[in-house]
C-alpha cells in the first residue's frame, strides 16, 4: 500500500475557503504549478517563503510516494509597472536603466535567485519555462479567445472582455470579488483609454517605439500580458485541468483571478481543482516593504549587516524560523524569535545525529507502553503534516521524538524494550521528516556560521572604505574573497550581496 493510501492530505482550498480531503485527478500523479519569480530584482525573504512552502507541499507529496510534476515559471516579460497594464515592462525598464540587453538582466537576476533557493536547500521544481520561451503559444490562446468573442483587438492591442466573461461564469470566484463592485472602484477610463471597460485586462500589449522587449503578432509587434503566461504554461506542460496552483497571497488578485479566467473561456474546463497561497512575512509587527526600511535580503540576514539584526543567522536557522508557523498566517520576523528558532534547530539536527548512530540489535523484550508511544509519535507526524501541512504541529512532534531520542542516548529508555519494527519505523520516520519533508540539513553543509559572519564583517569593511574613498582597500577585499570563491556584487544605493562561485 502506498503511503498516500494510509495518511490522505486534506488542505485549504482557497477557491472554497474550506478544507477538502485531496484527490488527485490522476491516482498517484499530481501536477502543481507556482507562480515564480519576475526577474527584475535580487529575490527578498517574502518571496522566500512563497517558494519554500511550495518546496514543502511538494517534498511531502512525494515522500507520501506521489509521483510529483512540479512546475514553477520565470517571468522575464510582460510584467508592467502596475496592474492596470499601464507603465514599462519592469525587465525593460531596468535594462535600460542600467544600459544592459534585457536577457543580461534575466540571466543575472535568475542566477542570484537560483542561488537563494539552493542556499534555503528548496529543491528546483520538475520544470522551470520562461514567459519568453513560450511567445508562439500566447499568440495562439490570444487569437482563440478573439475567435470565441471573449476577447477585444483595440489599437493593436488585444483585451479579455470580463463583462462578456462573467455573462456565463463568476469573474472573481477565487477572491470573492463583485465584478460591479470592481467596476465601480479604480481609475476612471479617459478618452485616450484603449480599453472597453477598467476591469478588462491586456492578453497582448502594442510595444511603444521605445520598448525593448517587441515580437511580431497578428496584431502588429508587441509583448504579452503578464497574465497570459502562467495560463499557457500550466496548460502547456500539466493539461487543461490540473491538480494545484499556487503562489503568495498578493497574486490571489488580479493574477490568479485573471489565469481562472482565461483558461476557462479558452478551454472551457476549470483549469485548477485546487488553490493554495502562503501569506507575508511581517518585521516587529509591521508589513515587510522597502518603502518601510524593513526588508531584508538573504545575504543581509546571513551576514547580519541589516540595521534591524543584532547579527547573522544560517540559511537552515531561518528555514526552521519560518516552519514555525502554518503557510497561511502571517510570520513576523525579531531578532528574539529568530535566535529562538536557531536554538531550536540546532536540538533538531542534534536529535538526528543522534539518532542516525543508534541501531537497533534485533533482540527485545518489549515494553508495550514504550513501544506503543514511539508508534503513536510515528503516526503523529503523518496526521499533522497531512492536516493543510501543518509544518508547526508537525515541529512540535518532532521535538517530542527528539526527548525520546535523547532518553534512548541516556538509558532513561533501553532499545532492547522496543520492538525492531517499531524503532526502525520511529528512526527512519523521524529522520524522513527532518531531512526528506522539512528540508533541514546541518549547516555547515551549506555555510559555515563563522564563515558567514566573518563575510559580513568584511563587507561592512568594504562599505566604509568605499565610504571613505579608499578605493584600493575596497578592491582588494573584493578581489581577495573572489579568490576565496566568494564573488561581491555591488549594487544600487551601496547595497552589497554576495554569492558562492
Amino acid at each position: 500500500m502506498k503511503k498516500f493510501e494510509r495518511y490522505p492530505v486534506s488542505l485549504t482550498n482557497s477557491l472554497s475557503g474550506k478544507k477538502e480531503v485531496f484527490k488527485s485527478i490522476n491516482p498517484g500523479f499530481i501536477g502543481m504549478y507556482v507562480c515564480g519569480p519576475t526577474v527584475y530584482n535580487n529575490v527578498h525573504l517574502g518571496n522566500v517563503r512563497t517558494f519554500l512552502t511550495f518546496d514543502i507541499v511538494s517534498r511531502y507529496f512525494r515522500f507520501l510516494d506521489y509521483k510529483v510534476r512540479y512546475v514553477r515559471n520565470i517571468t522575464d516579460v510582460g510584467h508592467l509597472e502596475n496592474d492596470a497594464d499601464e507603465g514599462e515592462d519592469k525587465i525593460a525598464k531596468k535594462a535600460r536603466l542600467e544600459q544592459l540587453e534585457p536577457m543580461e538582466v534575466v540571466k543575472h537576476y535568475t542566477e542570484g535567485f537560483h542561488e537563494v533557493m539552493r542556499q534555503f536547500n528548496i529543491f528546483p521544481p520538475s520544470i522551470e519555462p520562461s514567459a519568453t520561451g513560450h511567445i508562439v503559444e500566447q499568440i495562439e490562446i490570444t487569437k482563440n479567445l478573439l475567435d470565441k468573442g471573449l476577447a477585444y483587438e483595440s489599437n493593436g492591442s488585444v483585451y479579455f472582455n470580463v463583462r462578456k466573461y462573467n455573462q456565463d461564469h463568476h469573474y472573481g470566484i477565487l477572491s470573492g470579488r463583485n465584478i460591479e463592485e470592481l467596476m465601480e472602484s479604480g481609475r476612471e477610463l479617459d478618452n485616450q483609454d484603449e480599453k472597453r471597460e477598467k476591469i478588462d485586462f491586456a492578453l497582448w500589449k502594442k510595444a511603444s517605439p521605445y520598448h525593448i522587449m517587441r515580437w511580431p503578432s497578428p496584431w502588429g509587434e508587441g509583448f504579452p500580458g503578464w497574465h497570459l503566461e502562467c495560463t499557457v504554461m500550466s496548460t502547456k506542460y500539466l493539461g487543461e485541468t490540473f491538480d494545484i496552483h499556487g503562489g503568495g497571497m498578493d497574486l490571489k488578485f488580479p493574477h490568479h483571478e485573471c489565469e481562472i479566467a482565461q483558461g476557462t473561456a479558452a478551454t472551457g474546463k476549470t483549469p485548477v481543482n485546487y488553490w493554495l497561497h502562503s501569506n507575508m512575512l511581517t518585521v516587529n509587527g509591521q508589513k515587510m516593504s522597502k518603502s518601510l526600511g524593513n526588508s531584508f535580503l538573504p545575504s543581509e540576514l546571513f551576514a547580519g549587516t541589516h540595521s534591524l539584526l543584532d547579527r547573522g543567522y544560517g540559511p537552515m536557522a531561518v528555514r526552521f524560523f519560518m516552519l514555525q508557523s502554518h503557510y497561511s498566517s502571517t510570520l513576523d520576523f525579531s531578532n528574539e524569535a529568530l535566535q529562538a528558532a536557531e536554538k531550536g534547530y540546532k536540538k533538531l539536527i542534534n536529535a538526528v545525529g543522534l539518532i542516525k548512530m543508534m541501531d537497533h540489535s534485533g533482540k527485545a523484550t518489549t515494553n508495550a507502553a514504550v513501544d506503543a508511544e514511539l508508534s503513536r509519535l510515528v503516526k503523529e507526524c503523518y496526521r499533522t503534516m497531512s492536516d493543510d501541512f501543518n509544518t508547526a504541529k508537525t515541529l512540535a512532534v518532532l521535538f517530542e521524538m527528539s526527548s525520546r531520542i535523547n532518553d534512548i542516548k541516556s538509558g532513561a529508555i533501553q532499545l532492547t524494550t522496543l520492538s525492531p519494527e517499531t524503532f526502525t519505523d520511529f528512526k527512519n520516520t523521524f529522520l524522513g521528516f527532518v531531512e526528506q519533508v522539512l528540508g533541514l540539513k546541518e549547516e555547515q553543509e551549506q555555510n559555515d556560521e563563522i564563515l558567514i559572519g566573518t563575510i559580513g564583517l568584511l563587507i561592512d569593511l568594504r562599505k566604509k572604505a568605499k565610504t571613505d574613498k579608499n578605493f584600493s582597500l575596497s578592491d582588494k577585499i573584493r578581489d581577495d574573497l573572489k579568490k576565496l570563491g566568494v564573488q561581491i556584487k555591488d549594487g544600487k544605493d551601496g547595497e552589497m550581496t554576495y554569492s558562492f562561485d
